[in-house]
């Protein structure tokens, strides 16, 4: 048996790992590589024939993970899509708004002898790439072993990150032997708002697992309730301003507004109005509602006792654009979530341009912004940012929190390793994190005597 990283090794994004049998190709996840450097061309060029895949298994939603999915369909896959429920439906919706970001890179420069003249990058796939996509989505439910082949099944652990956000455990007989390896996708953290906690994966023979927050860990010593609470205040109460916050609309959004509702619903603060100004956030909420059994206690139990925990009485959901227009017009202490949440693009950089300005405007990021984001930029505070062609100064309040960060940190990681078997399990591969978090956790795994390596992109291992 064969595994091949094919993205997401020593890098971020672009997910893509191959395994081979001698009857059978597998292929876990299919995500878009958008490290910097890449064009999206790029994401054209599988380094395999996507007609000799015979299964997808999809780990989560996120476009790291699943954006690539309607290429591969569109160059010749032809076989089933395996995933959670949740995440067919998240992935679908995330696919649809991708084609969206991919029409609108086509700027249209000149027009010429009836003829149109584009400079963008041409789309990867359309809207029917996508609904063809969609049609493949075989789902599975959590803890439920599911045969691929008579010699290969799966099953799926929960690991929180996202909703329907899975750890994929494989048992495959190779040549008469069983082996069993696990891929983590992304590990989420415990006690995140809405989400339930990751899971100890059952021994395996194998590990690839993820390495983003690998070196670092989430602050201690106050909720993000609490400090919520703290930026209100300070922002909207104590002063009439506004509080903008860029959040990804699938995932971190909902979290948010769950935390906002408690706080509200709470009495802790006086009410002030809560703009979700994001389309794809409404879509994304409505799932949510769909596979409300998937949440977490808390917030079922949130449910039963004071109702919808994505609706309160001062938070409005922003659908069309002339509403998100006439938010620069309500002049009373307000909230604004928005995407999206490295300000690369979305309707987050319309309320930037009106605000950035604004000394009475705070801006909190609640989630990692790469470098050469816009985001990035504020935060290391650069007293100039250019939008809309003009550069602006920056007179709002930046801040930061990684309360709501969606993944695990290094402990999470090394819980989820920890958990493993040292007599059994052979290998742990790490994937899906920058080159400093790989190192550090690399040193922590082989402190606890398990054999480590870090793949290079195509690198082939005899498992």
């Amino acid at each position: 048996m064969k595994l091949t990283i094919w993205g997401a090794a020593q890098q971020v994004t672009g997910s893509m790992h191959l395994l081979q049998t001698d009857h059978y190709t597998v292929l876990i996840d299919c995500g878009l590589d958008y490290e910097k450097g890449t064009h999206q061309e790029d994401n054209e060029y599988f380094p395999f024939d996507p007609s000799t895949i015979d299964v997808v298994i999809l780990t989560h939603a996120h476009i790291d993970h699943s954006g690539n999915l309607p290429t591969l369909v569109r160059l010749g896959f032809n076989g089933q899509i395996l995933c959670t429920p949740p995440t067919a439906d998240l992935t679908e919706i995330l696919l649809m708004d991708s084609v969206n970001v991919f029409l609108s890179k086509l700027q249209q420069t000149r027009k010429g002898k009836g003829r149109k003249y584009h400079s963008g990058p041409r789309p990867l796939y359309l809207h029917k790439h996508v609904a063809e996509t969609a049609s493949r989505f075989i789902t599975i439910g959590f803890h439920r072993k599911f045969n691929i082949t008579d010699d290969i099944a799966l099953t799926f652990i929960p690991v929180g990150h996202l909703l329907g956000a899975a750890a994929v455990i494989l048992e495959v007989k190779d040549q008469g032997i069983l082996k069993k390896i696990a891929f983590t996708g992304d590990i989420g953290r415990k006690n995140y708002p809405v989400l339930v906690d990751p899971e100890p994966l059952p021994a395996v023979d194998y590990l690839v697992t993820e390495s983003t927050y690998g070196g670092r860990v989430h602050s201690t010593g106050i909720n993000l309730e609490d400090k919520l609470v703290e930026v209100i205040n300070e922002s909207c109460v104590k002063f009439p301003g506004r509080l903008i916050i860029p959040a990804f609309s699938i995932g971190r959004t909902q979290s948010l507004v769950y935390t906002l509702n408690k706080i509200f619903t709470s009495g802790r603060l006086p009410k002030v109005k809560v703009f979700v100004d994001s389309p794809l956030a409404s879509m994304a909420t409505e799932v949510y509602r769909k596979h409300h059994q998937m949440v977490n206690d808390e917030a079922r139990t949130f449910y039963v006792d004071q109702g919808d925990e994505f609706e309160f009485d001062n938070l409005s959901y922003v659908q069309e654009k002339k509403e998100s227009t006439s938010i620069s017009n309500y002049h009373e202490p307000c909230i604004i979530i928005s995407s999206a949440g490295m300000l690369e693009g979305g309707r987050i950089q319309d309320h930037l341009y009106h605000n950035i300005q604004n000394y009475y405007c705070t801006i909190l990021f609640i989630g990692y912004c790469a470098k050469g984001t816009l985001g990035n930029r504020l935060l290391r505070g650069d007293p100039i940012v250019r939008l809309r062609n003009r550069d602006l100064m920056v007179y709002a309040s930046i801040k930061q929190t990684d309360l709501l960060s969606g993944h695990g940190d290094h402990n999470d990681i090394m819980d989820i390793v920890k958990s493993q078997q040292p007599v059994q399990l052979k290998k742990v591969f790490l994937v899906h994190g920058e080159e400093q978090s790989m190192k550090l956790l690399k040193d922590s795994i082989i402190q606890e005597g398990f054999d480590v390596f870090i793949p290079k992109k195509g690198e082939i291992f005899e498992i």
